[in-house]
């Protein structure tokens, strides 16, 4: 199935509620929109992948931070604390095992939603 990720963006509005769009061997593909900062937060047990598709991210680890563009991607590796942030709206892809809470906590984890 062709999915345009243009127009699952302009689904919905808000910030740090990522929307899953399709799976993929057993992952949640997803989009999501970001402003401002988000929590420091580690997934233990999986890696996180960001790609940024419009605006720029910030992803402040403990050893310094990472800074993306569109079209690039980073991976932060399972168990390594990290914040995201972003002064301007931005555009994300992510790719994470199926059910993963965004926060690394399913206490505090948006609720996941299939667009």
């Amino acid at each position: 199935m062709k999915i345009n990720l243009e127009e699952k963006l302009a689904s919905f509005d808000g910030h740090w509620s990522p929307r899953t769009v399709a799976g993929f061997n057993g992952h949640d593909v997803m989009v999501v929109k970001v402003k401002g900062e988000f929590n420091w937060h580690e997934h233990a047990d999986t890696d996180d992948l960001f790609l940024v598709l419009k605006g720029r991210l910030t992803i402040r680890l403990r050893d310094g931070d990472v800074h993306l563009g569109p079209g690039e991607l980073y991976v932060i590796p399972a168990g390594v604390e990290h914040c995201t942030a972003a002064d301007e709206e931005t555009h994300l892809l992510l790719i994470e095992p199926k059910g993963t809470p965004n926060t690394g906590d399913p206490a505090t984890a948006a609720a996941r939603t299939e667009i």
